[in-house]
């Protein structure tokens, strides 16, 4: 099972689309995973459109309409695998602890809000994920998604970076 992981898409404010190399990743996926900062309606709906499967949340940039369709945390799980989605897990120090005693039953925990990748296994096992950001990457050197695939286990993470633009 293919994954697309991605948050902080921030349209149309920091882009006016998503970046090609994100939307041939989406076609091409099983699950897409977004952890929140739409900003726009119309980003949920074309995303919606285009992915088999999408399991995202809302974050602090999302208005009503966003917060009326979407939840704080999704939950899904995938061929055994227990992921759960989140936009804010609070400041880098002590990430690891505070989001292992507040998803215990966590295997994945998605999240978004900082721009910035992240990729750790706390001593429990919960691996957590931000895939930085398609669309403002912020002090990073490049535009960042995730993809990873799912066959007995979560395996193949690997992080993208989109060129920028010419």
């Amino acid at each position: 099972m293919r994954l697309v992981l991605t948050t902080d898409t921030h349209l149309p404010k920091r882009a006016k689309d998503l970046p090609a190399p994100l939307w041939a990743a989406i076609d091409e996926a099983d699950v897409v995973f977004h952890a929140g900062d739409w900003v726009d309606v119309a980003a949920l709906d074309a995303v919606e459109a285009r992915s088999r499967r999408l399991i995202a949340c809302y974050g602090n940039n999302d208005g009503p309409a966003l917060r009326a369709r979407l939840p704080l945390v999704a939950h899904v799980i995938l061929d055994g695998v227990r992921f759960a989605v989140i936009h804010e897990t609070g400041d880098a120090k002590g990430r690891e602890q505070r989001c292992a005693e507040l998803f215990p039953d966590t295997d994945v925990l998605v999240f978004g809000h900082s721009h910035i990748p992240w990729d750790t296994t706390t001593p429990s096992g919960l691996r957590l994920l931000n895939p930085g950001s398609p669309t403002d990457r912020r002090r990073q050197p490049f535009c960042t998604y995730l993809t990873a695939t799912v066959s007995d286990g979560l395996r193949d993470v690997e992080l993208h970076e989109i060129p920028r633009a010419a």
